[in-house]
C-alpha cells in the first residue's frame, strides 16, 4: 500500500482535493441556493433534489468545460507551436522523443501499439480526443443545467419559458463559457511565460534553477 501510494501519490492528491473542493461547493452551494429560495417565498430543497438543480448543474459543468477545453488546446497547440526559453515549450532545434513513430518492438509498449493499424492511429491522438469529448460532455451539462437555471427561475416569477434552441443563443448562457474560457486562458499564458525567467527547485514543470531564459526545456 505504501508504494503504490508513493507511485500515485501526484493523482491522488489531486482527486482528493478534487473530493474536498467538490464537497465544499455542494455543501455551500446548497445553504446559498436555499437562501435564495427563502427569499423568493419558495420551499427550500433537500441535498438530492439540489444535486438535479439547474443551480448545481450550472456552476459545476461550466468550470468542468473550460478545464479540459484549456487542456485540450494547450496539448495541441504545444505539437506545432513554441515558446522560447518556456518549459512549457518543445525545443527548437532538436527532435524531440514524443515525436519520433511508435515502435511495437519496444518492450512494455501498449497493446495499441502492437496492435497496429486504425487502433493505433486513434491512440496516437487519444489524449486530444478523450479531453475534447470531456470538454463537449461539459459544456452539453453546462447548457443543460444554465437552461434548467433560467427556466426554474422564470417559473417561479410565473413568466414565459425559453425554449431549449432559443436559450442556445443568449447572452446568459455563452456569458458564462466565456467568463470561464478567458481565464484558463489567462492561466495558461501564465505558466508558459512565467517559466521563462521563473524557477521553482523540485518541479517537472519548472527549467532547472540555473539554466538560461533562453534555453527551452520541457
Amino acid at each position: 500500500m505504501r508504494k503504490f501510494i508513493h507511485n500515485n501519490s501526484l493523482s491522488i492528491v489531486f482527486f482528493l482535493l478534487f473530493v474536498v473542493t467538490l464537497s465544499g461547493q455542494i455543501f455551500t452551494g446548497i445553504v446559498e441556493y436555499n437562501k435564495e429560495q427563502q427569499e423568493e417565498g419558495q420551499p427550500t430543497v433537500t441535498l438530492s433534489k439540489y444535486l438535479t438543480s439547474g443551480h448545481f448543474l450550472e456552476s459545476t459543468f461550466e468550470n468542468w468545460e473550460s478545464e479540459f477545453l484549456q487542456m485540450a488546446f494547450f496539448v495541441v497547440f504545444t505539437i506545432w507551436l513554441y515558446q522560447k526559453g518556456s518549459s512549457e515549450s518543445k525545443k527548437f532545434e532538436e527532435g524531440e522523443e514524443v515525436d519520433r513513430e511508435p515502435d511495437p518492438r519496444r518492450e512494455g509498449a501498449p497493446w495499441p501499439v502492437r496492435r497496429g493499424g486504425w487502433v493505433l492511429a486513434v491512440y496516437k491522438h487519444s489524449l486530444t480526443i478523450a479531453l475534447l469529448l470531456l470538454f463537449l460532455i461539459s459544456f452539453m451539462l453546462h447548457l443543460y443545467g444554465s437552461y434548467k437555471d433560467e427556466n426554474e427561475q422564470l417559473a417561479q416569477k410565473v413568466l414565459p419559458l425559453w425554449t431549449f434552441g432559443r436559450y442556445i443563443g443568449s447572452t446568459r448562457f455563452w456569458f458564462e463559457s466565456f467568463q470561464n474560457w478567458q481565464s484558463e486562458f489567462l492561466s495558461v499564458f501564465a505558466i508558459i511565460v512565467l517559466s521563462i525567467y521563473l524557477r521553482q527547485k523540485g518541479s517537472s514543470q519548472s527549467k532547472p534553477v540555473d539554466t538560461p531564459y533562453s534555453e527551452t526545456e520541457e
